[in-house]
């Protein structure tokens, strides 16, 4: 958790989550990053891990991490994020999960995580998708 996120934790909602139930920022001098899906391709825009959900899901955090960056922010700065597996079946979401939570680490912001039929690229089994929020608001 950092100064300008603050995650929200019900204590009248099951505490076994991996997640805070809810972000709060303050908004005066805030900026709002949101992010296209981060998608697990190399840099030449190849599908990497070809059948494996944790080595898609460690790309796509790098991506995701670089993407943030690019707009100047961090993990730490996210206050929503929405993840993507292509499956049925929640072993292979919990597996992508798990590589999302690592990256995460302390900072367990708000999240959905949800199996769909299928992605936009080639061989894609996870995407995630965030929004930010940075003190460094420039007009």
């Amino acid at each position: 958790m950092t100064d300008r996120v603050t995650l929200v934790r019900n204590p009248l909602l099951a505490q076994a989550v991996e997640y805070a139930y809810a972000a709060t920022v303050p908004l005066a001098s805030a900026r709002a990053v949101w992010t296209a899906g981060a998608c697990p391709l190399d840099g030449d825009g190849v599908t990497v891990a070809v059948g494996d959900y944790s080595g898609q899901a460690r790309q796509v955090m790098l991506n995701l991490e670089e993407a943030l960056r690019g707009a100047g922010a961090t993990l730490s700065d996210v206050v929503k994020t929405t993840v993507y597996v292509a499956s049925s079946r929640q072993e292979d979401l919990v597996q992508a999960w798990q590589v999302v939570r690592e990256h995460m680490g302390a900072h367990d912001a708000p999240s959905t995580l949800l199996g769909v039929a299928a992605l936009g690229y080639d061989d894609q089994l996870v995407e995630v998708e965030a929004v930010a929020v940075i003190n460094d608001f420039r007009a």
